[in-house]
């Protein structure tokens, strides 16, 4: 018969006992309190009466707790069942989402699970149905989201350079200001809100496709709106025009929500009466503008996108009067919400500066 081996020697039964006590998994309390017998001066035939189990399982306890102490007598998690595909092929599978199907080889302009499931059998002959297809998309860190337009004639390269410059533009201006006057970086843009409303998505049964009224009148606003996420504060109007006229009042309200000794400088894309020779800007505010066909850079799409989703869209508006009123129902109550400003439109590359 092969010796015991003996525990270690830098706990004893009260530790044991005491740690049990604390413990909240059952499993290790049971294993602690039998270990504890045999500091006591018990047989490992007592000790695994007390934790009813064999004398190999005591054996296999004391080899984990003598390794890494009590922590090693924690039920670990089970592996579970192998995964079909292993880092590699998973590692090429989002590779080939992201880069998106080629109509001409792969014949589909999207995506589906079924594509994708056909691909991972012709590259790698593993076959996999949809559902596990959707559940290894999904950890990869995949889902399935809208589709904003890009114009035919963005410049990738002006884009890059503007998130890459950004920090001097900034500093340049912050030069021709007093010493130790605070920066703040706001965001603009406009959006017309119309009775011929969007239809955002909703919850509705698989396969079915759920109805909502669409008017087909057009009657429409424009919401002017501009936001500080740093400091999740915004500014707004309800507008009947895009111009000069309404885009100087525009910045007299910005001009009003900038911390008082602040300068802002606000990002804006490049629509005429943004830079009309007619419109006034505060001395407080200097105007920076976007690369031409890059709405993307600006966080204030999100804002739009965020407004229609929950509080604008799918609705009868029943006059202009009305949209006014929705419309600045919806921007009061994204102005109440500093932490959803900031979390809409909060940019790691423009707030490195």
């Amino acid at each position: 018969m092969s010796a015991c081996v003996p525990l270690r020697k830098d706990f004893s039964a009260d530790d044991l006992r005491r740690l049990a006590r604390r413990s909240r998994d059952a499993g290790q309390s049971r294993r602690l309190l039998a270990l504890a017998t045999i500091y006591d001066g018990a047989s490992r035939m007592d000790a695994a009466r007390t934790g009813a189990v064999s004398l190999q399982t005591v054996r296999d306890w004391v080899l984990a707790f003598n390794a890494i102490g009590p922590a090693g007598l924690v039920d670990g998690k089970a592996p579970g069942q192998r995964p079909k595909l292993d880092a590699a092929q998973r590692q090429a599978l989002a590779q080939v989402i992201e880069e998106g199907p080629d109509p001409g080889r792969h014949g589909v302009v999207r995506w589906r699970l079924k594509d994708l499931a056909a691909w991972i059998y012709a590259s790698f002959g593993v076959s996999l149905d949809e559902s596990t297809v959707g559940r290894t998309v999904r950890a990869l860190g995949f889902a399935k989201l809208s589709v904003r337009p890009r114009h035919h004639e963005q410049d990738p390269a002006a884009l890059a350079a503007f998130k890459k410059g950004l920090p001097a533009a900034v500093n340049a201006i912050r030069a021709g200001l007093p010493p130790g006057t605070a920066i703040e970086l706001w965001w603009q843009d406009e959006a017309r809100v119309r009775q011929k409303n969007t239809l955002p998505r909703r919850w509705a049964r698989r396969g079915s496709r759920p109805s909502a009224p669409k008017d087909q009148r057009t009657a429409y606003a424009y919401i002017f709106g501009a936001i500080c996420p740093e400091k999740g504060k915004g500014a707004g109007l309800v507008l009947p025009r895009c111009d000069s006229e309404a885009m100087s009042l525009h910045l007299a309200e910005i001009s009003q929500c900038v911390d008082l000794g602040s300068h802002a400088v606000l990002i804006l894309d490049g629509a005429g009466w943004h830079s009309a020779h007619d419109v006034i800007v505060p001395r407080n505010i200097t105007l920076l503008t976007l690369p031409p066909c890059a709405p993307e850079l600006n966080p204030v799409e999100n804002v739009w996108q965020f407004l229609r989703d929950n509080w604008l869209g799918d609705r009868i508006f029943g006059s202009y009067d009305d949209i006014v009123e929705r419309c600045c129902e919806a921007w009061n109550r994204l102005i109440e919400q500093p932490w959803k400003i900031m979390s809409l439109g909060l940019r790691e590359w423009a707030y490195r500066l």
